[in-house]
């Protein structure tokens, strides 16, 4: 371990921080590993950007980031906002605020570079790193989908597919599963026009981010969540239909009974799982690998 590199992720939904030692092809050991779910995209509006509470929620996490780096005197720090800043009117000026308020600097990527970010991190956890790899990744605002031959990157596509966006922007759950299926209608059209299609069976397809760690949380029963044991577990279409049926009849109050289930998801999960058992129709698929791995991780590793 040569050196401690700090990653900042900061989402439409969750704020989060790894700490950790980098070693030799893409491995590290992790020293410290902290998540505030602020919530970011909420009250979001074309017009006026980030809320103000949104942002001051935000602000409060990156400060006690902040805190934590100064604590371990790490120099070298790689801070990036997503889809809610990116989208913002008023993103520039949230940014131009948490450095002044922080001393963070935020550089906010495009969906393009955020899924590759993503694929590095996912790939830097995973079992078994030979063959094709469709990784997708459930944000808060957005959902990235990368096609991986091994580790290099053959198409990545970002869709307007979030579960805060989808939560907040459509009020029923047909809504938002029409929603979901126009956008991975033309995802899927799009690659099949270049090709990329016809081997579709042999791809191995990995989930990533909150939605799906949440499931596979659900799915061990997990009381305390553990990520050795989250990441790289397997599930069937047919489980995770189990679970959204269980989900959908309940309230997000009664939701937080459910074992595995993190608070501040309890009303965002309907939409996460809409998004990921379509697209495990659409694609064709009946087995999802579930990688704790993924945008922060892929930043910690980053040149």
């Amino acid at each position: 371990m040569s050196r401690l590199n700090a990653a900042i992720d900061l989402g439409t939904n969750t704020a989060r921080l790894l700490i950790g030692g980098i070693g030799d092809n893409d491995s590290f050991i992790p020293v410290l590993l902290k998540r505030h779910i602020t919530r970011l995209g909420g009250g979001f509006s074309q017009n006026a950007g980030i809320s103000s509470e949104a942002a001051e929620r935000s602000i409060e996490a990156l400060r006690d980031f902040a805190g934590e780096i100064r604590l371990h005197g790490v120099n070298n720090v790689r801070a990036v906002a997503t889809s809610a800043v990116r989208d913002a009117v008023n993103g520039n000026i949230f940014c131009e605020r948490v450095f002044r308020e922080t001393g963070i600097k935020l550089e906010v990527i495009d969906g393009e570079k955020e899924a590759l970010f993503t694929l590095r991190g996912v790939l830097a956890g995973i079992d078994d790193k030979i063959g094709d790899f469709l990784v997708f990744d459930v944000g808060g605002g957005s959902t990235e989908y990368t096609l991986s031959h091994g580790e290099s990157p053959l198409f990545t596509r970002s869709l307007p597919l979030g579960v805060v966006r989808l939560t907040e922007g459509k009020i029923t759950c047909e809504a938002m599963t029409d929603k979901v299926k126009r956008e991975l209608d033309l995802l899927t059209g799009e690659m099949q026009r270049l090709g990329l299609m016809h081997d579709i069976s042999k791809v191995t397809l990995v989930g990533t981010a909150g939605t799906a760690t949440t499931l596979a949380a659900i799915n061990l029963k997990m009381v305390d969540y553990d990520y050795r044991k989250v990441n790289n577990h397997t599930m069937t279409l047919a489980e995770i239909e189990d679970i959204y049926a269980d989900l959908l009849p309940l309230t997000p109050a009664e939701r937080l009974k459910i074992t595995g289930l993190e608070k501040g998801r309890e009303d965002l999960i309907i939409a996460g799982i809409l998004i990921t058992i379509n697209t495990m129709k659409i694609f064709g698929f009946n087995r999802i690998k579930v990688s704790d791995f993924g945008l922060l991780e892929g930043l910690l590793l980053a040149d």
